[in-house]
């Protein structure tokens, strides 16, 4: 039997046994479910909440499908399963699939230097905040230990930041280069980022920032295709996808889309500077999605990269894809801005629940689950212990950091204790 067969193979018998033995896991209870009702329902009348959708799937097949509140509190149309939230950075997980995709064709791999694609890559340098002897603080650029690679940007060990995350130099230094100022795309992009000191040494590091971005253009490169265009050719039309894009076009669209609270600045703040550059497809956060087109993704994830026949990622890849990259023996530290949380490590693109963490009692969850979510308050977990995908759709940044744990506690306390907890 030729490799790849048996790979095939056998990956198709692990997920057999694995639906069999997911099989005897209890439904949700109705008491739980009846919780995550009261929870939500009061966060809408109480106001800090304009709405949101919850949907819970175990054994391919909707346990609990509910939508509270409104898409928008100036119109108050009702949420809807065909509501259109910005997904930020639940779009990192979907690029990443892409991403995954062009190495199992043999047109990408993880050790290409980012510079074989984007030469700018080639002369960028390090940041290092030094002490002058008057006491001053001053930035010195040094080479990098290596080149910035595919797989850096893949598990954010790349040294590229967001403005935001890092020391008082990161935050200038990104503001001073006007990174966002006019019409840009992808590639563009990539290159204003290429041309700014890496935050740490490539690989030393999990450091959040536009990595993603910048393999969005890769990606471009690679199948000279926009990235929308790619990802509709290979993923958004194969899973029927039908309402995930960068730019809404149409008013019936238009009117679809989920809007925050008039008080939560930050988010508006984003979806302003969104829409000021419909010409950037952010592979790192651009994405528009619905309830129901993401949970196909998911459900793509927890079915080990197949859906309904069609694989998206060989076997190989997808333990690659799901497997912890910055954990022992990596030789990568954890920034103090560490997105995956207590218990995570980072595979490519997703977080992956390797033990039960710090916390006593540690969070709920399985070893080996999956996650992601955004700063507009989407969340998705996709948990093979349980057979079961979940996905919070709403548009909240001020309350994301309060719901989003209330939201994965209320679920799995839908089941015994025995299965809360890693």
């Amino acid at each position: 039997m030729k490799r790849r067969e048996f790979l095939v193979g056998a990956a198709m018998l692990a997920g057999t046994m694995a639906r069999s033995r997911a099989s005897g896991v209890p439904a949700p209870s109705t008491d739980g479910l009846r919780r995550i009702t009261a929870f939500f329902e009061n966060e809408v009348t109480t106001g800090r909440l304009p709405g949101a959708i919850v949907l819970i799937q175990q054994h391919g097949k909707p346990v609990y499908f509910k939508m509270f509140g409104v898409r928008d509190v100036r119109t108050r149309l009702s949420m809807t399963p065909d509501t259109i939230f910005a997904i930020h950075s639940m779009t990192k997980p979907i690029t990443s699939v892409l991403a995954m995709m062009l190495i199992d064709e043999g047109k990408l791999a993880l050790t290409d230097p980012v510079s074989k694609y984007i030469p700018l890559f080639a002369g960028t340098k390090v940041g290092l905040e030094v002490t002058k002897p008057d006491g001053s603080l001053a930035l010195d650029l040094v080479p990098p230990i290596h080149p910035v690679t595919i797989r850096d940007l893949m598990r954010h060990t790349s040294g590229i930041s967001y403005d935001y995350i890092g020391g008082k130099w990161v935050e200038l230094a990104y503001k001073a280069a006007n990174i966002f100022e006019g019409p840009f795309n992808n590639r563009e992009f990539a290159e204003r980022i290429a041309k700014l000191p890496l935050a740490r040494q490539p690989g030393t590091l999990w450091r959040y920032g536009h990595s993603t971005d910048v393999l969005g253009s890769v990606i471009e490169i690679i199948t000279r295709q926009t990235l929308y265009d790619a990802l509709k050719q290979r993923i958004f039309d194969p899973l029927g996808m039908t309402s995930t894009k960068f730019v809404l076009t149409t008013p019936d669209e238009l009117e679809h889309m989920a809007r925050p609270l008039p008080t939560d600045q930050i988010l508006l703040d984003a979806e302003r500077e969104r829409l000021d550059h419909p010409e950037w497809q952010s592979g790192g956060g651009g994405l528009l999605s619905t309830v129901t087109d993401y949970q196909r993704f998911s459900q793509m994830l927890l079915n080990g990269g197949e859906f309904d026949g069609k694989r998206y990622l060989s076997p190989a890849a997808f333990k690659d894809m799901t497997t912890d990259q910055i954990g022992p023996g990596s030789g990568v530290g954890r920034d103090y801005f560490y997105f995956p949380g207590d218990g995570f490590g980072y595979g490519y693109g997703l977080a992956v629940r390797t033990d039960p963490g710090n916390a006593k009692p540690p969070p709920p969850g399985s070893i080996g689950e999956l996650k992601w979510d955004s700063g507009s308050g989407t969340y998705f977990g996709v948990d093979p212990k349980l057979d079961m995908v979940y996905v919070l759709m709403q548009q909240t940044q001020n309350e994301r950091g309060r719901i989003t744990p209330a939201f994965k506690a209320l679920v799995y306390d839908c089941y015994p204790e025995e299965l809360r907890r890693p």
